[in-house]
């Protein structure tokens, strides 16, 4: 089974707004409707009936790189890259 992320919102309508993601695991592949409906499926486990009303935006895999920096952004201690020289143009007139 395959690791999914599913984006969700409720409805601009609603009193209390809810937005957010979740994951969850399905046999399907990505973008199809038997995805979406494990998607969904999986949304009303979690939230219950307060989420029979929004929507899912868009589904994505998880990659290995979500797991591994669990939130946290990463570092970057490479040196910095060399300023690009600018090539001089010549203008004829």
């Amino acid at each position: 089974m395959q690791t999914y992320l599913a984006h969700y919102r409720s409805p601009n309508a609603s009193a209390d707004r809810a937005r957010g993601l979740f994951e969850f695991e399905s046999d399907a592949r990505a973008g199809t409707k038997a995805n979406l409906h494990d998607a969904r499926v999986r949304m009303l486990e979690l939230f219950g009936k307060d989420a029979v009303s929004w929507s899912i935006d868009k589904v994505e895999r998880k990659t290995a790189r979500a797991e591994k920096t669990d939130g946290q952004l990463e570092l970057d201690f490479r040196a910095p890259k060399p300023e690009r020289k600018r090539k001089y143009k010549k203008e004829y007139w």
